[in-house]
C-alpha cells in the first residue's frame, strides 16, 4: 500500500488517494458532527437521562463499589488513566480501559471486537468476574426495589419492568451522547483555516503522508473498524502477576481456546475468530481526544504519545508484518504530536453528574 504525495481539502473532507495493486480508492478525514442513533428505537432525552443514572450507579456491581464510570471517568476522557483497567476486589483485569468518547461511531466494541452493539457491550462488564461481577437477574430485582427507577422505566419504556435488556438500551443511549465536541480539526475541515496552527497543519501533512497514520485512522472517528496484529509487547508490569495470568487464561477458556493453561500472552482478536491471522490483533482505536486518554495500547504499555509514536516509527512490535519503519525525524515526531494534541482535542465542557436514586 502506498500513499500518493498529495493532501487536499475537498468540500468538508481532507482526501488522500491510495493505490493497492490495481485498485484505487480514497480515505479521508471527516468533520465529526453527530453519533448515529440506534435502529431499533428512537432515543429520547428521558432514555438518555435514565442511562446516565445507571452509568453512575454502583448497584450495577456485585459488591456495590463500582459503576460504569469507575473505569470510564468523564474527567479522564471516559477512560480511567490506568495501564490496566480497574479490577473487581481481589482480581486483576488484563486490558486497558478504552475511551467511550465517540463510541457510537465504532462498528466493533472492546479491544477484541467481541460486541457489535452498545447494547450488547453494556452487559459484558457487569457480568465479568474481574470487572463488576454482578448477577444480572439479581440486579433486575435490585433496581426494581427502587421506586424512582420503576417510575423512570415506566416513563421510558411504557412499563416499570427493570429488565437487563432495558438497562442496556438506556446505558447505550447515554453512551451515544459522548462525543468530542468542536475539535479544531472539525472546524478546519468545515472551512476555518485559522482553526489549526502552522505546526498542526504540518503535523497533519505528516499524519497523512510520511507517518501513514491515515491508512488506519480516517473517517469521522479516525478509525478504520479493523483489527491489526502489530505485536505490541506484553506489559512487563503484569507479565508475572498471577492474578493477571489467571484472568487471561479464564477468558481464553471461556472462548474455548484449547491451550488456555499454557497461555503467556494476550491472543487478541484470535480468541473471537480462531483465525491465526488475528493472533495478537486488536481494534484500531479512534484518535479524537487521544491526548486525554493515556496510557495507550490495549495493555497500557505506553504512558505517553511520544512513546506510542516511537513504537510506530520503529515499525511496530518484533516480527509483525503490518508495519515498516517510518524514519521520522525528531522534528517530524514533534509536529505529529502537535497535530494529535492540538487538532484532535474537543472542547472541555462542564459535566453535570446525575443524582442516582
Amino acid at each position: 500500500m502506498r500513499v500518493n504525495s498529495f493532501l487536499k481539502t475537498a468540500g468538508a473532507c481532507v482526501v488522500v488517494s491510495l493505490a493497492l495493486s490495481s485498485i484505487s480508492y480514497a480515505i479521508h478525514l471527516e468533520p465529526f458532527i453527530f453519533s448515529p442513533m440506534p435502529r431499533h428505537k428512537v432515543q429520547t432525552p428521558a432514555m438518555t437521562e435514565l442511562g446516565k443514572k445507571l452509568f453512575f450507579d454502583r448497584r450495577l456491581s456485585g459488591d456495590g463499589t463500582t459503576s460504569c464510570a469507575t473505569c470510564h471517568n468523564p474527567e479522564q476522557g471516559y477512560s480511567d488513566g490506568q495501564d490496566i483497567s480497574q479490577s473487581y476486589p481481589s482480581t486483576r483485569n488484563w486490558r486497558n480501559s478504552p475511551t467511550l468518547l465517540n463510541i457510537g461511531h465504532q462498528k466493533y466494541l472492546f479491544h477484541d471486537g467481541r460486541a457489535q452493539s452498545l447494547e450488547d457491550q453494556a452487559l459484558f462488564p457487569m457480568m465479568s468476574a474481574f470487572e463488576m461481577n454482578q448477577n444480572l437477574d439479581y440486579l433486575e430485582e435490585e433496581i426494581r426495589s427502587v421506586p424512582a427507577y420503576v417510575e423512570e422505566f415506566k416513563k421510558v419504556f411504557g412499563d416499570g419492568d427493570t429488565t437487563k435488556e432495558h438497562m442496556a438500551i438506556a446505558i447505550a443511549a447515554f453512551e451515544r451522547t459522548l462525543i468530542s465536541e468542536n475539535t479544531p480539526l472539525e472546524r478546519y475541515l468545515l472551512g476555518d483555516e485559522k482553526a489549526l496552527s502552522a505546526d498542526a497543519k504540518k503535523g497533519m501533512d505528516i499524519f497523512s503522508g510520511k507517518a501513514k497514520c491515515i491508512e488506519c485512522h480516517y473517517g469521522p472517528a479516525l478509525a478504520d473498524d479493523r483489527f491489526h496484529a502489530l505485536n505490541v509487547p506484553e506489559n512487563p508490569a503484569y507479565r508475572d502477576d498471577p492474578r493477571y495470568i489467571a484472568t487471561m487464561r479464564f477468558v481464553a477458556k471461556g472462548w474455548h481456546f484449547t491451550d488456555y493453561r499454557t497461555l503467556k500472552e494476550d491472543p487478541g482478536r484470535y480468541l473471537i475468530t480462531m483465525d491465526r491471522k488475528d493472533w495478537k490483533a486488536f481494534r484500531t482505536p479512534p484518535l479524537l481526544d487521544i491526548a486525554k486518554t493515556a496510557p495507550y495500547m490495549h495493555n497500557g504499555i505506553y504512558a505517553t504519545l511520544e512513546e506510542t509514536i516511537d513504537f510506530f516509527d520503529r515499525g511496530g512490535g518484533q516480527n509483525n508484518t503490518v508495519l515498516k519503519p517510518l524514519g521520522l525525524t525528531d522534528e517530524e515526531k514533534r509536529l505529529l504530536k502537535v497535530f494529535m494534541v492540538e487538532a484532535l482535542s474537543g472542547e472541555d465542557r462542564p459535566f453535570k453528574y446525575p443524582v442516582v436514586p
